[in-house]
């Protein structure tokens, strides 16, 4: 296969956060799972689902740490680094925290890729770990079949402002800070549908730093914070109720979209990880009347770094969406709030 022809998501069975083990098939491996060592230092680990653990070493101090990898989920080698990269060190800003370090973790076909190819990749991550403002401080490297990036990254956090998905209250507000739609517009790009205007919109969307996390920490009107990634809003909407015991209320015509990500839907591009994750956790949802498999495939559509999803008060929206203007997330949106009841999503 010569450079010239060569496309790295070819190279792979599925790319980005659509590659994670659906939520069902996911919640099914960990039950099986023998409890471990939990120490009162560990603030967070595995019980809610949340970001990444978090472990306090003193009274101000706690350690955020978390990983993520993925395959490509586009065919530049750059973009996927960056890609990659953010969507990484985006859990440590949905803590609430701020990143001090990452780690690489490369898998690379090393006899189908050239080297310049993975150079281009790894570089690509750097290039993002810059921007955030930490170092690549080492990492692990392997020849593996297809193509692999992503990092460890480490960041701290007063525990006085620690976010979880837990803690959204009735009453609250729901804002999501990016456009949906990156699963489609990948599924659309594998078809060579993607005109530059889209091509250029998925990856600002998808290589912005979720840089406001440590500042939404320090507001106590914020109760819950997470990323939308792999699972869909849908899924990681869900993660926030079955944490705070709580159902939350969405209006789908208040969703932020990708300017074209409705047309891909309609025409049928969508991801086998969007059918998996209706499949794992469809039970918990009330779709309105009118609301069909469009709608559908959108709500679960697997996000690759995608944005943060916070729960606040009303008293605290306007803060909140100054914090995301203020940084460049132009389309952040209130799309919902928390009410009481059984745990679940209502999507009108």
């Amino acid at each position: 296969m010569s450079e010239e022809k060569l496309r790295l998501t070819q190279l792979s069975h599925g790319g980005g956060c659509g590659c994670k083990i659906a939520p069902g098939v996911l919640e099914q491996i960990l039950k099986g799972m023998p409890p471990g060592i939990v120490p009162p230092q560990l603030l967070v680990g595995t019980e809610t689902s949340d970001d990444a653990a978090v472990y306090q070493i003193n009274r101000e101090q706690a350690i955020v740490a978390t990983t993520d990898f993925f395959m490509p989920i586009v065919d530049d080698p750059y973009d996927f680094g960056r890609i990659a990269a953010t969507n990484a060190i985006s859990d440590i800003y949905a803590m609430g925290a701020t990143p001090l370090f990452a780690l690489a973790l490369v898998g690379m076909p090393v006899k189908v890729l050239p080297m310049e190819t993975i150079g281009k990749i790894l570089e690509g991550g750097a290039a993002v770990c810059k921007e955030a403002g930490i170092p690549i401080a080492g990492g692990h490297t392997i020849d593996s079949v297809e193509p692999i990036y992503g990092l460890v990254a480490i960041g701290i956090v007063n525990p006085q402002h620690l976010k979880r998905n837990a803690g959204a209250q009735p009453g609250d507000k729901l804002i999501l800070a990016k456009q949906l739609g990156v699963g489609v517009y990948s599924a659309a790009l594998k078809k060579d549908l993607l005109h530059t205007a889209d091509y250029e919109a998925m990856i600002a969307s998808t290589t912005q730093l979720n840089t406001p996390g440590p500042l939404l920490a320090c507001l106590d009107g914020v109760h819950a914070l997470t990323d939308v990634t792999g699972f869909g809003l849908l899924g990681h909407l869900l993660e926030i109720c079955r944490a705070s015991q709580v159902r939350a209320q969405v209006k789908f015509a208040d969703l932020p979209l990708l300017p074209r990500a409705r047309e891909f839907a309609e025409a049928g591009h969508i991801t086998g990880a969007s059918g998996r994750n209706w499949a794992s956790y469809g039970h918990d949802v009330t779709l309105a009347d009118g609301l069909g498999d469009t709608a559908r495939a959108l709500l679960t559509d697997p996000q690759t770094s995608g944005g943060l999803l916070v729960s606040c008060t009303p008293d605290t929206v306007t803060e909140v969406l100054s914090l995301f203007l203020q940084q460049g997330f132009t389309h952040v949106s209130v799309i919902g709030e928390v009410g009481e009841g059984p745990v679940g999503v209502e999507v009108a």
